[in-house]
């Protein structure tokens, strides 16, 4: 049975503690601007300086996501995306690169596809597991008995809105790291991530060994620097699908800017003490 890379992810957010720094962990959707186009910038932004990568699985009706997202995940699904491309997209990224690549869905479309079907078919992609910011934890065993079984982790969401006794819930059931939503409402670049972000760190830990990894509104090298004082790990997602977005169609150029931008928040997550 072909087991999952959870080990290589918990490896490589160790390595960067013990560097005294945050990782580095990007998110791009699968199919955006192609399914060629995406793996290319996936690893362009590992070049770059990333130390894990989220790929999206893009879907119709993303809750958590904002207008840029959005309008990658509509240029995927009009392209055709399938879940065989995100599996295929996890697959050349990590065998590229040998780095951690999760993927970030919705539950619908792993209940569609079968949670036994998909397990399998991310782990033996070398996968490291899925980020499920919709699946409640109550509703989540038969899904996290498949992650395990196939050596995934399972990265559950939690919000400045989570009281510490839900976070507690959340922490224990989960695997890998703990997302923190730095913000009420949905992903995209923001002036400042701040206080809340630092607070939800601070009070998850509390609950957890787990690293804490903090995303929504991260967008440049002075805010990633902000949050690797506090946090285990620093998400970007929006703001390297912008660059895409801001090519306009021309994959050099794009490919470049991820480039680019990954190299500037790797120096930002690399705090000075």
């Amino acid at each position: 049975m072909t087991t999952g890379n959870i080990q290589l992810l918990s490896e490589t957010l160790a390595k960067a503690k013990a560097e005294n720094r945050a990782a580095l962990i990007a998110y791009l959707p699968a199919g955006f601007p192609t399914v060629d186009g995406g793996i290319a910038a996936i690893k362009a932004v590992f070049d770059g300086g990333a130390d894990i990568v989220e790929v999206g699985l893009p879907h119709s009706d993303p809750v958590l996501d904002g207008p840029v997202i959005q309008t990658a995940d509509d240029i995927a699904l009009r392209g055709g995306v399938k879940i065989a491309d995100v599996m295929r997209t996890v697959r050349e990224a990590h065998e590229a690169t040998g780095k951690p690549v999760l993927v970030m869905t919705y539950w619908n479309p792993i209940d569609r596809y079968g949670i036994e079907r998909f397990t399998e078919e991310l782990a033996a992609a070398g996968g490291a597991g899925c980020i499920l910011p919709d699946l409640p934890v109550q509703e989540s065993a038969v899904w996290r008995e498949n992650a395990d079984k196939h050596g995934l982790a399972t990265v559950f969401v939690v919000a400045p809105s989570s009281k510490d006794a839900r976070l507690a819930t959340i922490t224990a059931a989960g695997s890998g790291f703990v997302y923190a939503a730095s913000l009420m409402g949905v992903t995209g670049t923001r002036e400042s991530v701040g206080e809340q972000a630092a607070d939800l760190v601070r009070r998850t830990r509390a609950t957890s060994e787990l690293p804490v990894c903090v995303g929504l509104g991260v967008s440049n090298a002075a805010q990633a620097k902000e949050v690797a004082v506090f946090a285990d790990g620093v998400i970007v997602g929006s703001a390297f699908v912008q660059r895409i977005l801001d090519a306009d169609g021309d994959e050099a150029a794009g490919l470049a800017a991820v480039r680019e931008l990954a190299g500037e928040l790797a120096a930002g997550v690399r705090r000075v003490s």
